[in-house]
């Protein structure tokens, strides 16, 4: 019998990914390592937003931030170049219209490299020296970005489009973790801080041997520096994939 699918995306975020997998025939689970909320305050993101035509490039660091920008304002100047991540944010913005026929999206040319980093080395930076650049992003994150931008001479300005926080577990979240963490399955994570918040919530449930236990689960990661986090944290059976859905779904065949 197949093993589950433990898909830990945010929760309206997972639904799309779950019905493929259950396309494939297999279990998908949901089980959210990540809670995605608004500001509490949207001012400053709302106040860079009326002034888009100043920017030669907004940078979006996730399909979050896309969907928390156009919240705000749903019309943006033609001819404003784009920038994305990976596969996610590119769907994102064609949710919103936004596509490569009607924009400039630019975005890492390899699909393994699905970061800041790849996104660095897709940008001209020299032809941003002088300029300025908007990155919208979360409440926390890398500042790789926002750096090397400024290094290359941008004038960046970076403002928070929504907030993170790992899940505060009930009993109902409790007591399926303790199932899952006793289930061998295939689990899906995306973020190296949502691994974290894996380990701290499995060693609220059951202490070290839990965590030992959720140690040698098999993890698909979509990306190097999760691979990275993972083993630093301990797991031992990880796959990492190509980056978006497609990445993910392929290794779950394969």
């Amino acid at each position: 019998m197949a093993r589950p699918v433990v898909i830990t995306r945010p929760q309206a975020q997972a639904g799309a990914l779950a019905s493929r997998v259950a396309a494939l025939g297999r279990e998908a689970l949901l089980f959210p390592l990540l809670e995605i909320h608004p500001l509490a305050d949207v001012a400053p993101l709302r106040a860079v937003l009326e002034q888009l035509e100043r920017y030669a490039l907004v940078a979006f660091v996730s399909p979050n931030a896309i969907d928390a920008a156009f919240a705000l304002r749903a019309q943006w100047p033609a001819g404003l170049a784009l920038a994305v991540v990976g596969e996610g944010s590119r769907l994102a913005l064609a949710c919103h219209g936004v596509n490569d026929g009607n924009a400039t999206i630019l975005r890492p040319a390899d699909s393994c490299r699905s970061d800041s980093q790849g996104l660095l080395e897709a940008l001209d930076k020299s032809a941003l020296r002088g300029r300025e650049v908007l990155i919208i992003r979360g409440d926390s994150g890398r500042e790789l970005l926002a750096d090397e931008l400024r290094a290359a001479g941008a004038n960046v300005t970076a403002v928070a489009a929504y907030r993170r926080c790992a899940p505060a577990l009930d009993a109902r979240q409790r007591a399926q973790l303790a199932r899952l963490i006793d289930t061998p399955g295939d689990w899906i994570v995306t973020s190296s801080e949502a691994l974290r918040n894996l380990v701290e919530m499995v060693g609220q449930v059951g202490g070290g041997n839990a965590v030992a236990k959720m140690q040698q689960q098999h993890f698909l990661l979509p990306h190097v520096r999760i691979a990275e986090t993972a083993q630093m944290l301990g797991f031992l059976n990880i796959t990492q994939t190509a980056s978006g859905d497609e990445g993910l779904l392929a290794a779950l065949q394969s």
